[in-house]
């Protein structure tokens, strides 16, 4: 017999964990989530639009023109005016912060993560980069992931000599 998830009785969590729906519950009832078009009026306005997906999924999907790249890893270290990594666009905690994942998951727990760091302002987008193209704002690519300004020898005769 193959033993499966429905014939396995769930873990007992620890007392006083939570679970990702209500981490993410929690996240969110502290930020006031902008769609896509809010977002990208704020984007104009000054506010800044942090990309913190990995370098395979912007590739993979595009990015926003002239937004900020922060992978997650890191997002707090940069954006921390106490920290000496910081960012020069984290000059104080009334700095407009807009965090953008793929799909609107990722982000809202950086930008509560950021709220913690004192960022009053921090925010993300509901539905992320997909539904920032899906409504037809500014983007660019996808683009390969691997990229090299020089031709290929083969193409170039460089293989023949």
């Amino acid at each position: 017999m193959q033993v499966t998830a429905e014939h396995c009785p769930a873990p007992v969590p620890p007392e006083g964990s939570r679970g990702i729906d209500e981490i993410l519950a929690a996240a969110r009832a502290r930020l006031d989530r902008l769609d896509p078009e809010r977002a990208h009026l704020a984007y104009r306005a000054g506010a800044l639009l942090v990309d913190i997906r990995p370098a395979a999924q912007r590739a993979a999907h595009g990015v926003v023109p002239g937004s900020l790249t922060v992978e997650r890893n890191v997002l707090e270290w940069r954006f921390d005016p106490r920290c000496a990594a910081r960012l020069p666009q984290a000059v104080d905690y009334d700095v407009p912060v807009m965090i953008l994942c793929q799909e609107g998951y990722t982000s809202s727990l950086a930008a509560a993560a950021l709220q913690d760091v004192g960022l009053h302002r921090a925010t993300d987008v509901i539905g992320g980069f997909a539904a920032w193209r899906i409504a037809g704002l500014p983007a660019l690519g996808p683009t390969p992931l691997h990229t090299s300004a020089l031709a290929s020898p083969v193409h170039t005769g460089w293989a023949r000599r």
